[in-house]
């Protein structure tokens, strides 16, 4: 059976998770990393992808961005994801798949849940006990949109910009959000989503890209239809 398109309409934002393949190491040195972000960089502005927030960890990447144009999201991951295999098999004397199939991505509302999601991703490594605070790893967007590291990947989604006014109030703002760590339903709320490929938000939106996308985005309830046993007693 033909497997079906990846989601990604233009102006929405998407989570994206590339895994590596039987959660093989993907970066085992600084130029790997640098390699990955180099080529992420290149590919999002041929194809006209913003690159919000990303991390990368030591066997998989999450990224947030926004496509700007029709397909770009599917082009751009493409694109990266083969150049790397190529230079990583290259670098290692290795031969064969790097990624673990197609890459993982979900739609997701903007008020509410895209700064939250920006979280989840720049707490990745917090989460993996990599380091304490955000801001001790290197290769997350987070000392961009935190502590104002300057950047030529990063496009700050207009969601973030109304953190604040300038950039120092923005940063601050953003900072406090991180005071508390992520967990309970948003957690799972937003790891389940990118999943299951289902839009992350409240019920209006799902509804909204269902229709935009014909693609159903919440999960069938478990157990017997309501009005079952009614139905069956007047058999």
């Amino acid at each position: 059976m033909a497997r079906l398109p990846r989601i990604s309409p233009v102006g929405f934002p998407v989570h994206l998770i590339q895994r590596g393949n039987n959660r093989h190491t993907c970066f085992g040195a600084l130029e790997d990393y640098s390699t990955y972000i180099t080529l992420l960089k290149e590919y999002s502005i041929k194809y006209g992808v913003d690159i919000h927030a990303w991390v990368l960890m030591t066997n998989h990447v999450h990224i947030l961005c926004t496509p700007q144009r029709e397909g770009a999201v599917s082009l751009m991951m493409q694109s990266v994801g083969r150049r790397y295999v190529q230079y990583f098999n290259y670098q290692y004397q290795r031969s064969g798949t790097l990624w673990e199939g197609r890459y993982k991505s979900c739609l997701v509302q903007t008020e509410k849940y895209l700064i939250q999601v920006y979280r989840y991703i720049e707490l990745n490594p917090v989460r993996a006990k990599m380091v304490k605070e955000p801001s001790g790893y290197f290769w997350s967007s987070y000392q961009i949109n935190a502590l104002g590291k300057i950047s030529d990947l990063c496009t700050p989604h207009p969601e973030y910009m109304r953190l604040g006014v300038t950039d120092d109030e923005r940063m601050k703002n953003y900072r406090t959000l991180f005071s508390q760590h992520m967990e309970g339903y948003l957690l799972e709320e937003i790891r389940s989503g990118a999943n299951r490929g289902m839009a992350i938000g409240h019920d209006l939106f799902k509804d909204e890209i269902e229709v935009l996308t014909g693609r159903r985005q919440k999960l069938k309830k478990v157990g017997r239809p309501t009005g079952w046993r009614k139905k069956r007693e007047n058999i």
